[in-house]
């Protein structure tokens, strides 16, 4: 994933030009020429799969055998998947929809809900376990098949630090040293930062103490977590670092990425929790990076990050819907996978491939494999949608020190339970 594309992947939002591309019905970039449809997207003999920019080459290498087994041709589109998504409501009906394209996964459920994406099976099911099922699962149904996992990882500097911290107090122990003193600001050291106003950053944190989204693993909107005694104790946590060691630029929910950055790419950081698209900018600027675990917390528990990720999905409205289905299966057995990971260092869900990209002896993918092993999977739920919104001030209002962590939680969660009765209860 590019850089700063992470809020729009985890947080499944729509910008305004994607709203005016899913109201045009637009079309991206096309490998071939459309063709007469049968009303599915596609023409007859013919299955139209819809990627990312960066995948148009993998599945081009990879579709040959597949046409020959099944007598049918692949049209590959290039179009932004969450563009693609939006825009799947309005082309779907007009019959110009792709049969198959990629979503992430927090949006899987609303779509399958919504009736836009079809239910389908694993065909390689005993690759998969139970939090990447979770991942595609909604209501009891599947509707996607796994084939990228993601989550936070921990980022250290190898030439101010022989090893990556292990744990928290590891960590504080960084915060203490005069060498991260943050120059301007008397008292505030970077040794160690986090982007914790961010609730997609924080929540790992938030859940090792005990907090979390809804009950009934992640199901039960009328059950919210965000305020109980672990979420309470964890936003205290952070409130300590804010207030007491991070430099005020750490506040800032707008900017406070891009001061990590250039504070680390300065060599003024030892280490920070971060995403695996990240790396590739630290490797462009030649900085002595390492990767690793996040840090265990002070409670002894891990930081429990949200997992995320990709799965491939089938339009509802695809005519073609048997070959999509043996579209899915092909593409996520674990040949395939090995090939998406050496073709885009991206990490793929199916387990025994996920062995093979360890192999590799990756520091990055080896990490994210590792974190993501304790990591949660993320609401898929419509109602998601709220807690971001909700969130959003749940720890900088305490940070700030408007408020007490307790009313802090107390009134994200307010917000969150209130938006939710608006507009999902008849």
């Amino acid at each position: 994933m590019k850089k700063n594309n992470w809020k729009k992947y985890a947080l499944g939002l729509v910008s305004a030009s994607a709203l005016v591309l899913a109201a045009c019905g637009g079309s991206g970039t096309e490998s071939s020429d459309s063709g007469s449809t049968n009303g599915g997207g596609s023409a007859d003999g013919e299955l139209h799969i819809s990627v990312d920019a960066g995948y148009v080459d993998y599945v081009n290498d990879i579709k040959a055998d597949f046409e020959k087994e099944h007598d049918v041709t692949i049209k590959v589109t290039e179009r932004d998947m969450f563009e693609q998504l939006e825009a799947l409501s309005l082309d779907g009906p007009a019959g110009s929809a792709p049969d198959v394209m990629m979503s992430a996964y927090d949006r899987i459920g609303p779509l399958g809900q919504q009736g836009h994406i079809a239910e389908v099976t694993l065909g390689n099911e005993e690759q998969y376990d139970d939090t990447d099922k979770a991942q595609v699962t909604i209501d009891g149904k599947i509707f996607g098949e796994p084939a990228v996992i993601e989550t936070l990882v921990l980022y250290y500097n190898k030439d101010l630090i022989d090893q990556a911290p292990e744990t928290f107090k590891d960590v504080e122990a960084l915060a203490k040293d005069e060498k991260y003193d943050f120059a301007g600001e008397a008292g505030k050291n970077t040794g160690f930062l986090a982007k914790w106003t961010d609730f997609y950053f924080s929540y790992g944190l938030v859940a090792g103490y005990g907090g979390y989204v809804f009950g009934d693993n992640g199901t039960d909107p009328t059950d919210i977590g965000l305020n109980n005694d672990g979420a309470v104790e964890a936003i205290t946590y952070a409130t300590d670092w804010f207030q007491n060691v991070w430099p005020q630029g750490m506040k800032d929910i707008t900017s406070s990425d891009a001061f990590i950055t250039d504070q680390f790419l300065a060599g003024k950081v030892a280490a920070f929790i971060g995403g695996p698209w990240q790396a590739a900018d630290l490797k462009e600027a030649g900085v002595n990076y390492g990767v690793a675990t996040i840090p265990t917390l002070d409670n002894g528990e891990e930081y429990q990050a949200f997992g995320g990720g990709k799965g491939w999905v089938v339009s509802n409205y695809s005519k073609n819907k048997e070959v999509a289905q043996e579209w899915l299966d092909y593409v996520t057995t674990a040949e395939n996978q090995n090939k998406f990971y050496d073709e885009t260092n991206e990490i793929p869900a199916n387990q025994e491939s996920r062995m093979y990209a360890t192999d590799q002896k990756d520091e990055l993918t080896t990490a994210v494999i590792e974190q993501y092993q304790e990591a949660q999977p993320m609401p898929n739920i419509p109602e998601m949608a709220e807690v971001w919104t909700g969130a959003e001030n749940l720890m900088f209002d305490a940070a700030s020190g408007n408020k007490t962590p307790k009313e802090s939680a107390d009134d994200a969660v307010k917000l969150i339970s209130e938006s939710i009765e608006q507009k999902y209860t008849n």
